[in-house]
């Protein structure tokens, strides 16, 4: 109920930011004579239901649209995601030489080629958003929903053949699952349009993952 909450809250300030943001040179009706004296451009920002569109300037429409500035769970998250994703990569890095199928090996590369450029680009929005000095870390309440442990690690790393497949296929989809747990939380508490972007990448790749996994399993 919060993600559904979440996402149309979203929703409707993207609507209301899209209506803002309509621009429409060389307007000479209304409110906007003084940006047309002024050669600016009017910024139509609609009205309520049964109220009029109003006119308004640039400097106006800016301050209006919805504010995303990162809070506290898109920073966690983004750093969780992190490190969730380099579990992957330790993971897939093992079934070239150790899975038996082929559907498995191909996974597992797929895994690592979207997951290695999602790790590039969130450490990047890490670097360009860090968490204000004396910030909370957030949301560390134990470990994250679906890593693997250090046993189940060793494990992995010893099996071959069926064993592997089997055992890959089982921890890969725990670990999937956790992900998009983790992205839904994500979208019901974050703030952020770019982790929104993010989140909502995680949740459509991997599930479609989980269901060809456990097809394979």
């Amino acid at each position: 109920m919060d993600m559904a909450k979440g996402l149309l809250g979203r929703s409707t300030a993207a609507v209301l930011a899209a209506g803002i943001l309509l621009v429409l040179a060389g307007c000479r009706s209304g409110d906007d004579g003084d940006a047309a004296k002024k050669g600016g451009a009017a910024v139509i920002a609609p009205g309520r239901p049964g109220e009029k569109a109003r006119t308004l300037s640039p400097e106006e429409a800016a301050r209006r649209q919805p504010d995303d500035s990162p809070n506290a769970a898109d920073r966690a998250y983004v750093r969780h995601m992190v490190e969730h994703h380099r579990q992957a990569l330790t993971m897939s890095a093992l079934a070239p030489t150790r899975a038996s199928a082929d559907g498995v090996k191909r996974l597992a590369e797929r895994i690592s080629a979207a997951q290695q450029p999602e790790i590039g680009g969130m450490e990047k929005w890490l670097a360009r958003y860090p968490a204000p000095s004396g910030a909370p870390d957030g949301h560390d309440h134990g470990p994250m929903p679906g890593m693997a442990t250090e046993q189940q690690l060793a494990q992995l790393a010893a099996a071959e053949g069926a064993d592997f497949d089997r055992l890959f296929l089982t921890l890969m989809t725990a670990h999937h699952e956790g992900a998009v747990k983790m992205a839904g939380e994500a979208l019901a508490a974050g703030n952020n349009g770019a982790v929104e972007e993010m989140a909502n990448e995680v949740i459509a790749t991997q599930t479609a993952e989980i269901h060809r996994m456990r097809a394979m399993g």
